[in-house]
């Protein structure tokens, strides 16, 4: 990578670009289709939603169990499936505030990359749809190691989660034979108290349609607070 001065923008997905959490809301989708069943992982996926409010998510357990559901079937059943959930769920959640966030900084040539701890499944398209080339997400493995093929339904790699998340963004400047010091300003946007370690790491963080424990800490350290949608 060219080692000149320029801007990098890292943003959270879930309650920062969108108003809801594509992963919840994935669970909840494969509730109304029947694949998984309706009282045992409605129950589970209200709690390790409510663990990762709180900051306790064991996301280990909780990426087994949203990915073991998806190696039951073809790649492209699933894919026929997020189509649906795309256009039925995230779509109409893509907000116009949010569209312009992203668009303000691509259009300033900054080198832009969605980290969320969501699976890579469930947040490609989404990514897509925001016009954003970088994905760092959770990774799931398939079974011959092939990005198309079937699901196994085990996470691989280190979690795009807590601490996680500077361990895969460097990772990914590494490979483009780059590091912090190439840019002017890191910027990353997020809502999650989670997401404090990386905060920290940045230059501009901005605290994004904030938590109420990230609100305080954001305050507390005199970060940027924006809100770009009433969150749901």
């Amino acid at each position: 990578m060219n080692k000149t001065k320029c801007n990098l923008a890292l943003f959270d997905l879930d309650h920062t670009l969108i108003p809801i959490d594509s992963d919840y809301e994935w669970g909840r989708f494969m509730i109304r289709l029947g694949i998984v069943d309706i009282d045992s992982f409605s129950l589970e996926n209200d709690r390790f939603h409510s663990d990762y409010q709180a900051g306790t998510l064991d996301i280990h357990m909780y990426l087994r169990a949203m990915l073991t559901p998806l190696a039951k079937y073809s790649r492209q059943q699933l894919d026929n499936w997020h189509n649906l959930f795309m256009n039925e769920v995230i779509n109409p959640q893509i907000q116009p505030a949010a569209r312009a966030l992203v668009d303000k900084h691509q259009k300033a040539d900054n080198l832009c990359c969605i980290v969320t701890a969501t699976n890579s499944f469930i947040t490609a398209p989404i990514a897509k749809a925001f016009g954003i080339k970088t994905l760092i997400a959770c990774e799931a493995e398939t079974t011959d190691g092939h990005p198309d093929s079937p699901y196994t339904g085990n996470p691989i790699g280190v979690p795009s989660y807590r601490e996680g998340k500077i361990k895969r963004v460097q990772a990914w400047l590494d490979s483009l034979d780059c590091d912090w010091t190439c840019f002017e300003h890191t910027y990353f946007y997020s809502d999650s108290h989670n997401d404090i370690p990386l905060l920290e790491k940045v230059t501009d963080p901005v605290a994004t349609n904030p938590d109420k424990k990230l609100r305080e800490y954001a305050l507390a350290r005199g970060w940027s607070i924006l809100k770009l949608f009433q969150t749901t």
